[in-house]
């Protein structure tokens, strides 16, 4: 078999497995799941005030239903527990953001993605955290996390995704 051939068929079956387990973001899983606020990872050695702690324990994703930018009871939860962190951890700034399913047109997803970032931006910014601080994108359904056409991979890339990096308040 060529190196070809041997890296399709890698891709392949990891495409494959990227679609196995349709509920990792979803209500019963992800930053929420029944593994807590990590998913079940140990962040007991990680430094509290670090992106790193952020992306595992907080959780720097919340996930949309379709169509929508509404944040649902579950998104507001992990949300409210990025302000805090954010709040807690002044040095950092955000970039939140936003990404549609493929379903629809670029154009569409474009302005879905944008909506659900300002969903998560107005919403930090409701709990306290300050505006200059966060900035948003849009990739529409250009950067999908989960690549197959089922329902499972579309709610996975129904998302808004929370990036820290240090910086100044001049994000905006």
């Amino acid at each position: 078999m060529n190196t070809f051939k041997k890296a399709a068929l890698v891709m392949a079956l990891l495409g494959a497995a990227a679609c196995t387990n349709p509920d990792r973001f979803g209500e019963n899983g992800g930053a929420n799941g029944p593994g807590g606020a990590n998913g079940g990872i140990d962040t007991s050695r990680l430094d509290p005030a670090t992106p790193e702690y952020f992306n595992e324990a907080v959780g720097n994703t919340v996930n949309f239903a379709v169509d929508q930018s509404t944040l649902s009871p579950t998104a507001q939860a992990v949300l409210d527990s990025q302000a805090q962190w954010l709040m807690a951890n002044p040095t950092y700034v955000a970039i939140i953001e936003g990404h549609a399913d493929e379903q629809g047109t670029r154009e569409y997803n474009l302005a879905l993605g944008a909506r659900r970032s300002a969903a998560v931006r107005d919403y930090l910014v409701s709990q306290g955290v300050a505006g200059s601080r966060l900035r948003t994108l849009t990739y529409g359904k250009e950067r999908p996390l989960a690549a197959c056409s089922t329902e499972a991979c579309y709610a996975q890339n129904r998302r808004a995704v929370t990036i820290i990096s240090a910086g100044s308040a001049g994000v905006s």
